[in-house]
């Protein structure tokens, strides 16, 4: 997003993409019984998009690009670009789908339609990678609404009645804010020309936003809700917890990367890289944005106190949490519009951790109801002390993560002139401690109802939310041991280090908050 670069043309935007999509493709022709090369081919993957990212990294912060452009039909071209936020987004989906596949390859070991799952599984990677790297608002559209329909699957793959449901209502909402998106690409592509992203707005755009007040303000609404609704913001949220039937590396996805990160995303490139923050503050549209993004903040947490099922009290929090990236993109601050960027990441890895735990609760206890949590501490320390980590993250306790993007919203606000954002964050956090730490204290101070080694007792044979139980051996005939296998234990655990990493190390030269920063200041021409 920086505005002096090099722009060279080079195939590597391509191969980001295809090391999912190749992977992809093979995997649908794998037969369920060939588990080694399905797991060699999705690691493969996920470890060569994490090297290509890391390698690239250190080029694009000194002010190179990468450029790659595929003529579709005549005069409509799919562009990628690798600047510094494209790149930056595409290192956090890396990072989080190398996790999450070594999680879900232990999570669905002996489970159903496994290459089904995976092959979807890195399409919605891929579909995550082209919204990331899209130069141009036609690429971001077609990559958008590919997320939506390679996600759906994912959504639906345990094939129940609720699951279908889910599936259902998510593809319903998506599908309507696609619409929206579609008009709103349409309608501004008619009126300027080709849409190609610019750091500070796309003169076109300011100069027709300047003699078109009126249809530049519904052009951008339409963007905005488009990319919103996957987002889930207030009240085009309804599709996230009612998703929540999803398996557990599912849900993990949605929530720190793919669909409500690829919303966050498109509302960041729509304000500062198609209308820039001026013109999008001339226009009403961040009073809006912001407006919004803090009723979903409150709304979220309230919801969030009353869900008993574990996964739909993170799903609220999520719609919570995400909310705190478009409420820092609709401040005219480069130090809020950063700690949005950053909370990209933090947030990320957070709730990451919390969904990887909600998993290994109901995989090897049976447990999914926050009322069935008493004294789990004891039972599984090492997944309980990450699931307190990640809560406490989100809460916002220094130094961890979910500190440093709340103080970097509550500043930048403050330099914006607009304090009661500070009022905001706060009620939030105040929120966000009064659901998770019922929950941590339940975990270390409270007795569980039955011996966590008595395969026999009522909490473990308790059914458990469609969708969480994968294979033979959950529930109570997995409660023997203390903890989760190896394969499922042990990404919790790499991002619980993450957690903690992404708040002690902020102040590095390569961290996860100073590229944010660099991102940022670029916005700002």
């Amino acid at each position: 997003m920086t505005t002096d670069v090099d722009v060279i043309p080079s195939a590597v935007p391509i191969v980001l993409i295809l090391t999912s999509l190749v992977p992809a493709i093979i995997i649908f022709s794998l037969r369920e019984n060939q588990r080694t090369l399905r797991t060699a081919l999705n690691l493969g993957g996920a470890l060569a998009k994490v090297v290509l990212v890391a390698a690239l990294i250190p080029f694009v912060l000194q002010g190179e690009q990468l450029r790659a452009e595929l003529t579709w039909i005549p005069g409509l071209s799919l562009v990628f670009v690798t600047d510094a936020f494209s790149l930056f987004f595409v290192a956090l989906s890396a990072g989080l789908w190398l996790v999450t596949t070594i999680y879900a390859i232990g999570y669905l070991e002996g489970a159903p339609n496994r290459s089904r799952f995976f092959a979807f599984f890195s399409l919605c990677v891929t579909a995550t990678t082209g919204i990331a790297l899209a130069e141009n608002l036609v690429t971001f559209l077609v990559f958008f609404e590919l997320l939506t329909l390679v996600t759906y699957p994912l959504v639906a793959h345990r094939g129940s009645a609720a699951a279908l449901r889910g599936a259902r209502v998510y593809l319903g909402y998506t599908l309507v804010g696609g619409v929206m998106l579609l008009l709103g690409v349409a309608w501004l592509t008619a009126e300027v020309g080709p849409v190609e992203f610019r750091a500070g707005g796309i003169p076109e755009v300011v100069a027709f936003a300047q003699t078109n007040p009126v249809s530049a303000t519904c052009i951008g609404a339409l963007l905005l809700v488009g990319v919103g609704v996957k987002a889930a913001l207030f009240p085009f949220h309804g599709w996230l917890p009612v998703a929540m039937v999803a398996p557990a590396p599912v849900s993990a996805l949605l929530h720190a990367v793919a669909v409500v990160k690829a919303g966050a995303f498109g509302i960041i490139r729509v304000i500062d890289d198609v209308f820039g923050l001026s013109t999008a503050s001339d226009l009403g549209l961040l009073a809006a944005l912001g407006v919004v993004a803090s009723v979903t903040i409150v709304y979220g947490s309230v919801r969030a106190l009353a869900q008993d099922d574990l996964k739909k009290r993170l799903a609220y929090s999520t719609v919570s949490q995400v909310a705190y990236i478009a409420l820092g993109a609709a401040l005219l601050s480069p130090l809020a519009t950063a700690g949005a960027i950053v909370h990209m990441v933090n947030q990320g890895f957070m709730k990451i951790t919390l969904f990887f735990c909600a998993g290994l609760y109901a995989e090897e206890l049976g447990l999914s109801k926050i009322s069935q949590l008493a004294g789990v501490g004891r039972r599984m320390p090492l997944t309980s002390a990450a699931f307190t980590i990640g809560a406490l993250g989100m809460i916002g306790l220094p130094p961890l993560a979910g500190f440093v993007s709340k103080w970097a919203l509550g500043v930048g606000a403050l330099q914006a002139g607009q304090p009661w954002v500070v009022a905001v964050l706060l009620t939030s956090t105040i929120l966000n401690a009064a659901y998770f730490l019922p929950i941590i204290v339940a975990m270390w101070t409270r007795p569980p109802a039955q011996k966590a080694s008595d395969s026999n007792a009522p909490v473990l044979s308790q059914p458990v939310a469609a969708g969480e139980l994968s294979g033979p051996g959950a529930g109570g005939a997995r409660a023997r041991r203390l903890e989760a296998p190896a394969a499922l234990l042990m990404p919790a655990l790499a991002t619980t280090v993450v957690v903690v990493g992404l708040g002690v190390v902020a102040g590095w030269e390569f961290s996860p908050w100073s590229i944010a920063r660099f991102v940022a200041d670029g916005a700002w021409p």
